[in-house]
């Protein structure tokens, strides 16, 4: 990442859309299953040990991506978080980049946090 990630999470968060009583659209439950895909190919990166992802861990954060466009595209909350957040661009910028793949899933990770920290709930 090119900034402080952490600053730019909850920036991020703070502009997601919001219903008239001013609590987030977006639940946490409606980003879970992405959250679950990205820890589940972060757990297996961690225990490389080379710069670039496997092949198949590439192929997984490629899939990834998809997964967010198909989530995207039934729910418009989800979209809004991933417009907002520019997640989608961030992984785009990871291609087999080990150390830009955990630095996205970090960013992710504060993005989750401070969407709880800030009234988002299930």
């Amino acid at each position: 990442m090119d900034e402080d990630y952490v600053t730019r999470a909850e920036t991020a968060v703070k502009n997601l859309d919001k219903d008239r009583s001013g609590k987030f659209i977006l639940t946490t439950s409606k980003i879970r299953s992405l959250m679950s895909m990205m820890n589940s190919i972060y757990n297996d990166a961690l225990t490389e040990t080379e710069t670039t992802l496997s092949p198949e861990l590439s192929k997984r954060v490629q899939h990834m991506n998809v997964r967010m466009v198909y989530e995207a595209g039934r729910e418009d909350s989800v979209k809004d978080f991933l417009n907002k957040t520019r997640l989608r661009d961030e992984l785009n910028k990871v291609g087999d980049d080990r150390a830009k793949f955990l630095d996205f899933c970090r960013y992710f990770e504060a993005l989750v946090a401070f969407h709880r920290f800030q009234g988002g709930n299930d």
